[in-house]
């Protein structure tokens, strides 16, 4: 009975490792300068992944020290947290599951729109006040005056030659339909009548402006998102097959335990009570042999 209760501990131990990947994979979306300034999807990872590690340690206090009460409560969060984990990962998958990127005429880089993207997302940067905060943010990250320092500084080189991210691509430069002459990667002239585009408005050569109120800023932003999402869905997906496997092994393991210690309880208490039979039958024969000595 011991072993299978050291056994249930050792599952539930490696229950709690499987939440450092979950808490791995929350942390790094933390580090995304993009993630960083929306603040969407890491912190929930994150408290899923602390979630899981505190309650496998509990199971496995409740399996080594054999408190009953704690590993039941351990084996229903801990389904609990399996089935949130794997909603969370499908839920993941469906708001990423569209994406955009259309190569502009003569361009080496791809532009993106916000029509293509889960009306979930383009809600969230549309919540009131949250894209003033966002574009603030991003403003601040060196995403675009890195692009002065890697991109090519001639317009035949920028157009046939530069890689652009999906951020700095939709917020750093302007539209490339708007028609406006490149100067520097960040600094671009006006074209004398620019088009009804809200887009080709936007456009500003100032530092803190560029086309961070663009549609296509949203847009490179969530296909940015989308990217990063996906590599962190996938460790929640894989995740959550282990951890239900885990609590499968687990489950088995406590039933096996359970089991062995009531059979060990009924041996227990059919010993005595043979015991206590022979005992009475022995002093009740040795009461006749005196009596007929006598």
């Amino acid at each position: 009975m011991a072993l299978n209760y050291l056994a249930v501990a050792a599952i539930n131990f490696v229950a709690a490792l499987l939440s450092l990947p979950v808490i791995a994979a929350g942390i790094w979306l933390s580090t995304q300068p993009d993630n960083a300034c929306v603040q969407i999807l890491q912190w929930p990872v994150i408290a899923l992944g602390v979630a899981v590690l505190a309650v496998g340690l509990a199971g496995f206090a409740g399996a080594f020290w054999r408190l009953p009460w704690l590993l039941l409560a351990y084996l229903a969060a801990m389904l609990a947290l399996v089935i949130a984990l794997a909603c969370l990962a499908a839920f993941v998958f469906a708001v990423t599951a569209s994406s955009s990127g259309r190569p502009a005429p003569s361009r080496a880089f791809l532009e993106y729109d916000l029509d293509d993207y889960s009306g979930w997302l383009r809600a969230r940067l549309d919540a009131p006040g949250r894209w003033d905060r966002v574009k603030a943010c991003l403003a601040a990250t060196p995403t675009c005056s890195d692009l002065n320092q890697t991109a090519p500084a001639t317009a035949q080189g920028f157009f046939t030659a530069a890689w652009l991210s999906p951020l700095q691509s939709g917020c750093c430069k302007p539209p490339t339909r708007c028609g406006y002459t490149f100067v520097t990667p960040t600094y671009w002239i006006s074209p004398v009548s620019p088009d009804a585009d809200p887009d080709c408005a936007a456009w500003s050569n100032e530092q803190e402006k560029y086309c961070y109120s663009c549609a296509s800023c949203k847009a490179g932003l969530l296909q940015n998102l989308r990217r990063e999402w996906r590599r962190a869905d996938l460790i929640l997906a894989v995740d959550a097959v282990a951890l239900l496997s885990v609590y499968a092994m687990g489950c088995y393991a406590f039933r096996t335990a359970k089991t062995d210690e009531l059979f060990r309880r009924y041996r227990l208490s059919s010993g005595e009570r043979t015991g206590y039979g022979s005992g009475r039958s022995c002093s009740v024969t040795s009461t006749l042999r005196t009596h007929s000595s006598r």
